[in-house]
C-alpha cells in the first residue's frame, strides 16, 4: 500500500480551498481544454497540477494463471499479435476486453494460482466489458490486480464460467455485497440477450452464480448497497432514433432498487421496484410511451425533467416480486415499462456520504451526439440527478436535476464522491462525439451545494484524457475490429473496507491519507488501470511555504 507523505498531503491541504464558491477555487487546478482529437496523433493524460498517476495494471500482463480466451489483463488471445504488424504478418489485433469498473477491497488471506505466494491485503477486482465472438455471445471473464505483488503476479483470473460450466457474459458494472460476503457484477445487455446480475465468491477460481433470476434481465450496470443491504441498479438501454428526430432518442432505461428477503443470500429472492417520477404536466406518473418515439423525445415530461429548480416527486413501485412471480429470469426493463420513468441511459449512480443514504446521484449519458434534436433542453446531453429520500427504505422522495448537461460537458457515465461535497464523474463520449466537437473525455469535479443554473459556477475538469499510441491506431485502422478513442471508465474512491460499516456512501471520503485510494480504467488502446496519487513534484516545491502537516482533505478547508 503505498504510503503517501505528509509533505504530498500537506500540500495538497494547503493549496487547495475546496469549499470555495467561486468555479475556480473549489477544486484543484483546473486543466484549461479537452485534448483534442487528431488523426495519428497520440496525446497524454492531462491532470491537475496537484495530481499525478501510476499503472497499477496494463492490458499486454500475462495473467499468472493464463486461460483462453483470457491470457492477457486487457486482450484476448484470439489472435498472437498485440498491435498490429506490417506486412507481410497477419492483419489484425487480438480483442481488447475492456477491464471496467473497479471495486477495491482491503482483505487478509487471499490465495491465488501460486500456493506459495504472499499476494498481499490490496486488491482490485474487475469485469471485462468485452471478449470474442459475435454479440451477443462474447465471453467474458473476471480478473483481480494483486495491488502490493510483483508483475508476474499481479493480475489473477478468478473466472471464465459460471457453476453450472456456462461462459460468462461480458461485465460492466460491480460492486461488493457485504452482508453475502460476494462480489456483484452486472451485464448491460438488455433483457433480450444476457444482461442481468451475476454474483461471485472471492475464492480462486471464484464461484460465480446468475442470479438474474430475482433481479432480472437488464441492461443494468450501475450497482450499488445501502445502509439496508437494498440494491440500487442504473440501467443504460438505449431508445430508439425518432422517426422525425432521427438524431436523438427515446428514454429507454429506469433506475431500480431491489430489497433482498435475506441479506445473507441475495438468491432467496426479494422484490425490484422502479423508480416513478410524478408529472408536472399532467395527472400521474412520467411513463415510457411504447407507440411514438418523438412523442417522448420532446414531450414536455422530458423538458420538465431537464429544468433546473423543479422538484418532483416519486415513488417506487414493485415490478416483481419472487414469491409471488418466482425465480425463473424476467424481462425487468419490459416490465418497467407503464410503471417506471424512463431516462436517457442513467449508467451508475452513487450516495453521497454524511446523508445517512439519503441523497442518491445518477449520471444520464444522453444522446452521445452533437446533432440531437433533444438538444440541451430535452436532455439530448444528459446530466446528473439527485434522488433524495428521508431514509433509503422509504417509498417516497423527490427527484431534482443537479446538472444539465451540454456539447462540452456529456456522456457522463461512472461517478464517485472525492469527499462529502464533491463529486468526480467522467465521460463517455464516443468516438463520434468526439470527432463532433474534437475533443476526446474528460473527468470533472462538481460541488454538489452549488447551483449549477448559475452559468458562473461551472464544473472543474482534472483530467483530459489522452489517446495511447495503441488507441490511435485503432481509431485510424478500419477492420481491427477494436474499439478506438481511449474512454474513462471505473473512477473509483474507497478505503477498500470490506465489512458492512464500509458500504460506499457511509463513511466521508478522505483521498490520499493513506488509506483512501483513487483509481480510474482507461479503455480501450492499452487498457491501463490507473491509481491517481499527489503530484510528488508539487508537494516537494510546496514544502517550504507549507507548514500544516493535515492529512488528506476536508469539506471546510
Amino acid at each position: 500500500m503505498p504510503r503517501y507523505t505528509t509533505m504530498a498531503t500537506a500540500a495538497l491541504a494547503g493549496c487547495l480551498t475546496l469549499g470555495a464558491a467561486t468555479a475556480g477555487a473549489q477544486s484543484l487546478t483546473p486543466v484549461p481544454s479537452a485534448n483534442p482529437k487528431a488523426p495519428g496523433v497520440v496525446a497524454p493524460n492531462v491532470l491537475s497540477v496537484e495530481l499525478d498517476q501510476v499503472i497499477r495494471a496494463t492490458g499486454s500482463m500475462l495473467l499468472e494463471n493464463p486461460q483462453s480466451p483470457a491470457k492477457y489483463y486487457g486482450y484476448n488471445d484470439d489472435k498472437p499479435n498485440l498491435v498490429p504488424l506490417p506486412p507481410p504478418a497477419a492483419p489484425g489485433e487480438a480483442h481488447k476486453t475492456e477491464p471496467d469498473k473497479n471495486t477495491y477491497l482491503v482483505l487478509r488471506g487471499q490465495r491465488g494460482a501460486d500456493p506459495s505466494y504472499d499476494y498481499g491485503t490490496h486488491f482490485m477486482f474487475q469485469g471485462h466489458e468485452s471478449g470474442p465472438g459475435a454479440f451477443p455471445n462474447q465471453q467474458g471473464y473476471i480478473t483481480r490486480i494483486n495491488l502490493d505483488a510483483d508483475v508476474a503476479h499481479r493480475v489473477t483470473l478468478m473466472g471464465t464460467k459460471d457453476v453450472a460450466g456456462n461462459p460468462l457474459p461480458v461485465f460492466d458494472g460491480s460492486t461488493w455485497y457485504p452482508w453475502a460476503q460476494r462480489l456483484l457484477f452486472t451485464a448491460e445487455f438488455g433483457a433480450a440477450v444476457t444482461g442481468g446480475v451475476w454474483q461471485a465468491t472471492l475464492d480462486v477460481p471464484s464461484a460465480v452464480e446468475d442470479i438474474s433470476g430475482v433481479l432480472g434481465r437488464a441492461g443494468y450496470e450501475g450497482i450499488q448497497a445501502d445502509s439496508a443491504g437494498q440494491l440500487w441498479l442504473a440501467e443504460d438501454v438505449g431508445g430508439a432514433s425518432g422517426a422525425v428526430n432521427k438524431q436523438a432518442k427515446q428514454p429507454n432505461s429506469f433506475i431500480y432498487r431491489f430489497i433482498p428477503y435475506d441479506k445473507s443470500d441475495l438468491k432467496a429472492g426479494g422484490k425490484l421496484q422502479v423508480l416513478a417520477v410524478k408529472s408536472k404536466a399532467h395527472a400521474g406518473d412520467i411513463l415510457f410511451n411504447s407507440v411514438v418515439a418523438d412523442d417522448d423525445i420532446l414531450s414536455q415530461d422530458v423538458k420538465d425533467l431537464h429544468t433546473y429548480g423543479l422538484k418532483f416527486d416519486t415513488h417506487w413501485v414493485t415490478v416483481h416480486d419472487t414469491a409471488l412471480d418466482g425465480s425463473t429470469p424476467f424481462d425487468a426493463n419490459g416490465l418497467a415499462k407503464g410503471k417506471g420513468t424512463p431516462f436517457k441511459r442513467p449508467e451508475n449512480g452513487m450516495f453521497r456520504p454524511g446523508t445517512g443514504f439519503g441523497e442518491f446521484f445518477f449520471t444520464e449519458t444522453g444522446d452521445t451526439n452533437a446533432l440531437t434534436q433533444a438538444g440541451r433542453a430535452f436532455g439530448g446531453f444528459g446530466g446528473l440527478f439527485k434522488l433524495s429520500q428521508r431514509r433509503p427504505t422509504d417509498d417516497h422522495g423527490t427527484l431534482s436535476l443537479f446538472f444539465l448537461g451540454d456539447v462540452a460537458h456529456t456522456g457522463l457515465d461512472n461517478l464517485a464522491f472525492l469527499t462529502r461535497d464533491h463529486l468526480l464523474s467522467v465521460e463517455d463520449a464516443g468516438d463520434g462525439l468526439h470527432t463532433q466537437r474534437n475533443g476526446l473525455d474528460s473527468m470533472f469535479l462538481f460541488d454538489v451545494r452549488l447551483d449549477y443554473s448559475n452559468a458562473a459556477n461551472q464544473p472543474v475538469r482534472i483530467l483530459a484524457q489522452g489517446r495511447d499510441a495503441s488507441a490511435t491506431i485503432d481509431a485510424h485502422t478500419g477492420g481491427l475490429g477494436n474499439d478506438g478513442d481511449n474512454e474513462i471508465t471505473g473512477i473509483h474512491v474507497s478505503d477498500g473496507d470490506p465489512a458492512i460499516n464500509g458500504v460506499l456512501g457511509n463513511k466521508t471520503p478522505r483521498p490520499f491519507d493513506g488509506r483512501w485510494r483513487v483509481f480510474y480504467t482507461q479503455q480501450h488502446g492499452d487498457n491501463n488501470t490507473w491509481e491517481i496519487i499527489p503530484n510528488p513534484g508539487v508537494a516537494e516545491a510546496m514544502n517550504g511555504d507549507d507548514k500544516d502537516h493535515h492529512h488528506g482533505w476536508d469539506d471546510d478547508d
